[in-house]
């Protein structure tokens, strides 16, 4: 179905829109949402997701709405991956908590901007070359073998366009507000929110190389491509807010996305199989493969999300590496005066760590092994209490 150059305009003028609304009314003034305040708009973004979905399915017909609701499904589960390495990205620049949504956005909008070029240039060489489809089937299946691997979120989060910025460029190690270049010693210089901001930049950019070829296996319509991709990002960064503390629970993620990433694999194979017209394929002739209908791949994908979702949420293991992983991010946070310089918030932050700490105890030896670097674990625990002692003497003796 061919879609109205004006329900295109209209489309892409709400999304604008949607973004502007975000930047002036929730991120322009820096602060940190409250668990009631992300909650509250990551429902109305995903409500309007589901809305646009129904308008599709209204007005494009059923098989447009099924592909609208298996891509934003699919699109939304890889964003919820990706904030996996958007936490490890702001706590390497110890990203200030309050200024975190400016960089969330950034990376929102980066990433909707990476990812129509990656659209259309899918398009355009799906439209010229039936062969594109063998290519996005491999890609899948190599994206789902890597998420398989362990510790697949441990990457270096600087990058080389990092590295290279910090070695050629004047840049500070201290932050000035959310100011992208700061003076110091008379000199401009680049600040950390900058750097952070290429960091995440680059992600996207790779972000993207998975994502839309896995969206292009469920539907070659590119407005419900782009559509599907733009609300899959929209209301990414409330989200990030009110998971944030669910993040390191979710430990089968990656398990589940690779199921669906090899299962879209296949089908863009068994897809390209049948549209073969490579001459050193069954002669250049179509292969009679069976094709997974969208009907097939949408009960797939929220069945492998829901089984993976209630299996992390609620096994020993999750729970465990929940409160490894918290009390190490905690006792950093609280340690680093630079991260969150409100003395209240710091006194939750100990209180979090402190509970954590408790779960610890009581976890079975089998469990403990999830601590890395456990004398280094140790150590950063002791700081942050040392420093809470010291901080509450502070206190009494004014």
């Amino acid at each position: 179905m061919d879609v109205p150059p004006l329900v295109w305009t209209l489309t892409i003028a709400g999304i604008v829109g949607l973004l502007a609304f975000d930047f002036f009314f929730h991120v322009r003034k820096a602060h940190t949402p409250t668990l009631k305040e992300s909650a509250i708009w990551s429902s109305i973004y995903v409500g309007i997701a589901l809305l646009f979905g129904l308008g599709v399915l209204l007005f494009g017909g059923t098989p447009m709405g099924t592909e609208y609701f298996a891509g934003y499904v699919t699109e939304k589960a890889l964003s919820v991956d990706n904030l996996f390495v958007f936490l490890i990205i702001m706590a390497s620049f110890k990203v200030p908590r309050a200024d975190q949504q400016k960089v969330l956005l950034f990376g929102i909008v980066f990433s909707l901007i990476a990812r129509t070029a990656f659209i259309f240039l899918g398009a355009a060489l799906i439209n010229s070359f039936a062969w594109v489809f063998y290519i996005f089937g491999l890609i899948l299946l190599i994206t789902a073998g890597n998420l398989l691997k362990p510790d697949n979120h441990d990457d270096d989060s600087e990058g080389l366009v990092v590295r290279l910025a910090k070695k050629y460029l004047p840049a500070s190690e201290h932050y000035d507000g959310d100011k992208l270049f700061t003076m110091e010693n008379g000199k401009r210089v680049l600040t950390p929110m900058l750097l952070v901001m290429v960091a995440i930049g680059g992600t996207d950019i790779l972000f993207a190389l998975d994502s839309i070829p896995a969206i292009f296996g469920l539907t070659q319509n590119v407005f419900i491509v782009f559509t599907a991709t733009a609300f899959s990002l929209m209301g990414l960064r409330q989200l990030f807010f009110l998971i944030d503390g669910l993040l390191d629970r979710l430990i089968f993620l990656a398990y589940g996305l690779a199921a669906i990433l090899g299962f879209i694999g296949v089908k863009l194979i068994l897809h390209a199989l049948h549209e073969n017209n490579l001459p050193f394929i069954n002669d250049g002739e179509p292969v009679n493969v069976v094709e997974v209908s969208t009907n097939i791949s949408l009960t797939v994908i929220l069945g492998v999300l829901v089984v993976t979702v209630l299996a992390s949420i609620f096994s020993p293991k999750g729970k465990a590496k929940n409160a490894v992983s918290g009390a190490k991010r905690h006792a950093t946070e609280y340690l680093d005066l630079n991260y969150e310089t409100d003395m209240a918030e710091r006194g939750k932050l100990f209180a979090r760590m402190v509970r954590e700490e408790d779960q610890l105890r009581s976890l079975p030896e089998k469990y403990k092994r999830l601590i890395r670097n456990e004398t280094e674990f140790m150590d950063l625990l002791r700081k942050a209490h040392t420093e809470h002692d010291e901080a509450q003497v502070r206190a009494a003796n004014p």
